[in-house]
């Protein structure tokens, strides 16, 4: 308006105006021209048009607001005249009154048309209903036919099982956290789910068990994710078409779509993973209020949602990175600000230190308090942890066990390996098959309790029995040879120089002899890690290796599944590598020895951080050593982000209701192609700025950090952090819905 102004008034005052150059740098509103009138050269335009627009006179649509600022000196000319007061911001501060002249002329005009309440109320109802309108359609995607197919759907048969076990109280291991399992059991156990149903295979039907309560709830949080995801757009584009586009493209995609439908712990994992992205945001956007109770609510509220993303699944740890730089960028911006003291500085340090890592860690510990204690009963899961871990599940036989404390000669045992899932020392009346080593008795790891499990610990050199009450007992102790004889086949554990069925350059290991008569291949030294000869060995606390007398090779398991000949159990093998290893690691479990007094293992049972510890130690394995199994449909790394194949989640045969899990090649490809576009842009515009280009005013509003100095005290730090993510500028807010899409 001031620059159609100025035209209009120049063009009456004079036929031609000489025109003074114009110095560097870029005005609020448009390119400032310093014009001098031929009779008056030392008054300028502005000072001319101020007077002609504070006159009565003069049209109220064409009346501004004024004020006096210092420019560079134009050429032939005085000072620059006046510019256009730029808008106050949400949480920014005015800008200074002018004074002088100028006062004058600002007291007389009229500010610009501010809008009547009347006009922001119905701004503010036209945002709820774009939001509501967002969450119906939402909801009306995701539960529609949520009840087909109406059987087991792929995963179902992991996370539906899972469920059960919550249910009925039955431990069992997963790679996963038991967060998102112990919130889809409680979502079965609320909806009238019993827990009986097996989840045994996908195509199974579900007849008259209770399984919408859990797809519903998976549905729930699958739909929470558009409205979060429009909220978070618009928090930091204050765009509305992009937060109405970034809904679109996630409410239409497929992929999103199919997996918040059915029983799995994705749509419980996403919806967390965006739910701190929106807390972030928003705490963001209170900067300029620090310590306020909206600054308190959202960023607890961030902390209380990167517990959950990580207490689902450890790919939560990405989210938590993401929150972690954007709060090291902000205290790095603050510690720059010299207007904070450093107690105030202080103070965002601790919040910060309480909200997002003693608050997130307590939630995170407590889950698995509430899993432990609900998970009491001896299940499937119990080979997979320690001997002490299993002392402190009902129905195991250690729960509330008392066995000898120390191993003596003629003890029956059962020795497990301390690697996680390879199970205990095992053998059965078959043979290893022709070409296969000798064709002797197979020795395998056996994951369950079984009585082939057991052993019976003998001296070397001697057949009597040790447990003859005239006998005295004889203790085991460090570096004693041993011999162990199988219980139910009478045949001793053996190796020899034959290869490994399995692993080429370990030596094979089998049960060989006659009643217990065998050869010197059959003897072994017992020895316990970090600890001295002579020492005695006791249950379940002694780490033991077992050495072979002739080879000089360590007992231990490789953890290959044997073929079909071998039941499909763990290979055991005897490796000449004498590093110390999990897998070359045993300890005693079971132990019966009639002629010993008992204790109980109550006194055995590890405490809660050393059961936390052993969890997380055996999750990590286990996802260490997730492998594809034969013939098992796998895809790649690559195939995903370019939507190059889908998976089928139900439907075998045509008959069959089809789930095909696919995302909207639309969307997938158009949120590829705005993350191009979006590093192409940013690095031309850092390679502008590098150069000394001047950025349009629309773009410098955009990207604080590339043009200008930074605003002083906390002036526009709310909006100007509401366009940042992480600290990074956002040079093309239309794109950003794509990546929120991906």
């Amino acid at each position: 308006m001031l620059c159609a102004t100025g035209r209009l008034l120049a063009a009456r005052a004079a036929t031609a105006l000489p025109a003074q150059p114009r110095g560097r740098g870029l005005a609020p509103c448009c390119r400032r021209r310093e014009l001098h009138f031929p009779r008056n050269p030392e008054k300028s335009l502005g000072n001319f048009l101020a007077g002609q627009l504070a006159r009565p006179s003069a049209l109220a649509g064409r009346r501004a607001i004024l004020r006096r600022v210092r420019m560079p000196p134009a050429v032939g000319g005085g000072l620059a005249g006046s510019e256009l007061r730029p808008r106050r911001g949400r949480c920014g501060s005015q800008a200074p009154r002018a004074v002088g002249a100028d006062a004058a002329a600002e007291t007389t005009a009229r500010s610009p048309k501010r809008p009547v309440p009347g006009s922001r109320r119905f701004e503010a109802v036209g945002q709820w209903a774009l939001l509501a309108l967002v969450t119906l359609m939402s909801f009306a995607t995701r539960f529609h036919r949520l009840d087909q197919p109406p059987h087991i759907c792929w995963d179902e048969t992991h996370f539906g099982k899972m469920g059960s076990y919550y249910i009925n109280r039955t431990f069992f291991f997963d790679v996963h956290p038991p967060l998102g399992k112990m919130l889809i059991g409680l979502a079965g156990y609320l909806s009238g789910y019993d827990g009986t149903f097996l989840f045994q295979k996908p195509g199974d039907k579900y007849e008259h068990h209770s399984y919408m309560g859990m797809r519903g709830f998976c549905a729930f949080l699958g739909s929470l994710l558009i409205p979060f995801a429009y909220l978070t757009v618009l928090e930091l584009s204050r765009s509305l078409p992009a937060a109405l586009l970034a809904a679109a493209l996630l409410t239409f995609d497929t992929g999103c779509l199919t997996l918040s439908q059915y029983i799995l712990l994705d749509p419980i994992l996403m919806f967390f993973i965006m739910a701190a992205m929106l807390s972030m945001v928003k705490y963001n956007s209170c900067a300029s209020r620090p310590f306020s109770a909206p600054w308190w609510f959202w960023l607890s509220l961030t902390g209380v949602n990167l517990a959950g993303a990580l207490g689902v699944k450890f790919v939560g740890l990405f989210i938590i990175l993401q929150v972690g730089w954007n709060t090291l960028s902000d205290l790095w911006h603050l510690f720059g600000d010299l207007s904070v003291s450093m107690v105030t500085m202080g103070k965002h340090l601790t919040a910060r230190i309480l909200c997002l890592i003693v608050l997130p860690l307590a939630l995170y510990t407590a889950t698995y308090a509430v899993h432990f204690m609900v998970l009491n009963k001896s299940g499937p899961g119990d080979g997979f942890f320690s001997s002490a871990f299993q002392a402190r599940l009902a129905g195991n036989t250690l729960h509330n066990a008392s066995i000898p404390e120390h191993l003596a000669y003629g003890s029956v045992i059962t020795v497990k390996n301390l690697r996680m899932a390879i199970g205990y020392l095992h053998s059965h009346r078959h043979l290893y098959p022709e070409g296969i080593g000798a064709r002797q008795q197979q020795v395998t790891t056996y994951l369950h309790k079984d009585y082939n499990n057991l052993w019976i610990i003998k001296k070397h050199n001697t057949n009597s029995d040790p447990l003859d009450p005239s006998l005295p007992v004889e203790f085991v102790r460090h570096g004693d040879i041993i011999r162990l004889e199988h219980k139910e086949t009478s045949r001793n554990l053996h190796s020899h120089y034959h290869e490994a069925p399995l692993t080429r350059k370990h030596y094979q290991v089998t049960g060989y002899g006659i009643n217990g008569t065998g050869d010197s291949n059959d003897f072994w030294r017992i020895e316990v890690v970090n600890r001295k000869f002579g020492n005695r060995i006791k249950v379940l606390r002694s780490r033991i290796r077992l050495i072979h007398l002739v080879t000089g090779c360590v007992l231990g398991s490789s953890g290959k599944v044997l073929p079909k000949w071998g039941w499909e159990q763990l290979e055991v093998t005897c490796t000449p590598y004498l590093k110390e290893t999990l897998s070359s690691v045993w300890n005693v479990e079971d132990h019966i020895n009639p002629k010993l007094p008992n204790i109980s293992l109550d006194v055995l049972q590890p405490s809660f951080p050393e059961i936390m510890l052993e969890s997380h130690m055996v999750m990590i394995r286990g996802n260490n050593g997730l492998k594809p199994k034969e013939n098992e449909f796998t895809s790649k790394p690559w195939h995903w982000p370019i939507n190059y194949q889908g998976l089928r989640f139900s439907g075998i045969n045509d008959t069959d209701f089809r789930v095909y899990l696919l995302g909207n090649p639309v969307v997938w490809w158009l949120n590829l192609l705005s993350i191009a576009l979006y590093l192409l842009l940013g690095s031309i515009i850092a390679v502008a700025m590098q150069r000394g280009a001047q950025l349009p005013a629309q773009v410098e509003g955009q990207v604080p950090g590339l043009s200008g100095p930074p605003p002083s005290s906390r002036q526009g730090h709310c909006l100007g952090r509401a366009h940042l993510l992480m600290g990074h500028p956002l040079p093309v807010p239309s794109l950003l819905p794509f990546s929120f899409a991906f």
